[in-house]
């Protein structure tokens, strides 16, 4: 499915330079704000930035708000990773980490690109979730889980000519959603990552890379069973060396 804010975005010129500075800008502007402690206003700029998602027809809202979804839940998580950082160095490491989304991994069209977006948007997201509402109740982690993880879906199947790319994000996002309900009963952390983010994140990647050499044809019986195993074998490490008390940690 060709993405609609192509279409609109500069590709050559004064209009591209214009556009790469102020994307390069936009990750010190907001890192600005927030030792300002103006941090409603940095999310603001953030949802301000996609002015052109309402700058067409509105029939095509919806298609570009998922299109752009991943960059939007990148931009707060950012944010929100900022401001709960307690030492300036660590805030400007993540002011470096959105510079490189914004001028790297952001323009990339490829399947490995488009692949990378999902994977740091859904990371990014889940990361940001926890770190923000640490004590929020289940039906919180439930429904932003399943957005983030089905908006992060619908992302990385944007790439390929997937009939079924809707209800695989719906299923994922279920699942994602399960997980967040159980796991929110033993909340524990690994500085900001959680541990529901940890899971999310291995068992993502590994679904994530099975179907693309599927889709490939490069998808043997025996690299299915090593992925599968790399990926239960995280996952049991994760269970096991975790503290299983009612409490977060």
């Amino acid at each position: 499915m060709k993405r609609v804010t192509s279409r609109i975005k500069p590709k050559k010129g004064y209009a591209n330079l214009l556009h790469i500075f102020f994307s390069a800008i936009l990750p010190l502007f907001l890192y600005v704000l927030v030792r300002l402690d103006f941090n409603q206003l940095a999310i603001a700029t953030i949802l301000l930035a996609k002015w052109r998602i309402f700058a067409v027809r509105p029939r095509f809202w919806p298609a570009n708000i998922r299109a752009n979804a991943v960059d939007i839940i990148v931009g707060i998580s950012t944010v929100i990773l900022m401001i709960h950082s307690a030492q300036p160095s660590l805030q400007l490491i993540w002011v470096g980490l959105y510079l490189v989304w914004q001028l790297f991994l952001k323009p990339g069209r490829s399947v490995f690109g488009v692949a990378s977006q999902a994977l740091v948007g859904q990371t990014y997201g889940l990361m940001a979730l926890f770190v923000a509402f640490p004590s929020a109740p289940r039906f919180v982690f439930v429904v932003f889980g399943w957005s983030i993880c089905y908006l992060s879906a619908r992302h990385y199947l944007s790439s390929y000519d997937e009939p079924y790319s809707s209800l695989y994000a719906h299923v994922w996002g279920y699942f994602a959603a399960a997980l967040m309900w159980l796991t929110s009963h033993w909340l524990i952390y690994y500085s900001f990552m959680s541990q529901p983010a940890l899971l999310l994140t291995t068992i993502g990647f590994g679904l994530g890379g099975l179907y693309y050499l599927h889709e490939t044809d490069r998808l043997s019986a025996f690299i299915r069973r090593e992925v599968v195993f790399i990926m239960v074998a995280v996952v049991l490490v994760v269970l096991v060396l975790s503290d299983w008390g009612d409490k977060a940690i």
